[in-house]
């Protein structure tokens, strides 16, 4: 069976979505016994070391990058490490499920962001799915006095720097490798946390934490690449509304492990959110089919 570029995206999303998704359950589990930016620099150590070695596996042997897209992998990482602290500090002070929540408007603005500054095609059908989308994403935030804080606009500020992440990772050359930007990813995440580190302290690491924060890196790794190559296949209309996966697995964490039992409200929106999704795989497959008996 050969897949088309916006199913890959598709897939490689989702996989995304589920591995970052456990990581900030771990982050989340951990952040009680140590300082956020102790995680990310101790994090930060061991997923650099993972990555670098799957890329030395893989042949990589240099992390050169062609000189037209340095300020954009540059861009990327400067985003990345952004849109990582406010996204980390909404999540220690949110249920997760509220804070995944937030963070699945990143279709709508991906996909307007695509459209206005990539020229990416995006027809009204997708608009209006991920338009309904967002309906089920306002039922699971319930905006008001007591569903909208600065938490929440802090998430908010992590939906926008993602945006300006996938746009850097979209105009990335085909020279550049998805691994190398992995590597130099990681090891700058890593290098902010050593230095705000400096600042906020240090705090012995016991067994508990030491697993915990090594299970966040191993999900970080697939995050990391797979967030890298879906923004580097299909459209971004398409592939955009399977970040609201995220919300599955964030539901289903918040509820098992943290005790987080949503509304039927949340859960209301969840299914909304998941639907769209579905209906965008769906129509995706029922276009290249017609396409196929037009040839």
């Amino acid at each position: 069976m050969i897949l088309s570029p916006n199913v890959k995206g598709a897939l490689l999303m989702m996989g995304s979505m589920a591995a970052f998704t456990f990581n900030d359950a771990f982050v989340k589990l951990v952040a009680g016994d140590l300082p956020l930016f102790q995680i990310v620099f101790l994090r930060g150590l061991l997923t650099t070391a993972l990555i670098g070695g799957l890329a030395w596996a893989f042949g990589l042997r240099s992390l050169a990058i062609p000189r037209g897209d340095i300020w954009k992998v540059a861009g990327r990482t400067v985003a990345e490490i952004a849109s990582m602290c406010a996204f980390l500090y909404a999540l220690i002070h949110m249920p997760l499920a509220n804070v995944s929540a937030i963070l699945a408007a990143l279709p709508l603005t991906v996909t307007l962001a695509g459209a206005l500054f990539l020229g990416e095609p995006v027809g009204w059908r997708r608009f209006a799915a991920i338009g309904v989308g967002f309906i089920g994403v306002l039922l699971i935030v319930k905006p008001g006095a007591e569903g909208f804080n600065v938490y929440s606009l802090v998430a908010l500020l992590a939906v926008l720097m993602v945006t300006a992440r996938d746009l850097f990772t979209r105009r990335f050359s085909t020279d550049v490798p998805s691994l190398a930007v992995a590597v130099i990813t990681a090891a700058s995440v890593g290098l902010f946390g050593a230095l705000a580190m400096l600042w906020q302290g240090w705090e012995p690491v016991s067994t508990r934490s030491a697993g915990l924060v090594a299970g966040a890196a191993v999900f970080i790794v697939g995050g990391y690449l797979f967030s890298i190559m879906v923004m580097r296949v299909g459209e971004i209309g398409f592939v955009a509304p399977f970040r609201y996966t995220s919300l599955v697995w964030a539901l289903l964490l918040g509820l098992f492990v943290f005790g987080d039992w949503p509304s039927w409200l949340t859960l209301t929106g969840a299914a909304i959110v998941v639907s769209t999704g579905i209906y965008t795989f769906y129509r995706e497959r029922a276009v290249k089919e017609e396409q196929e008996r037009r040839s």
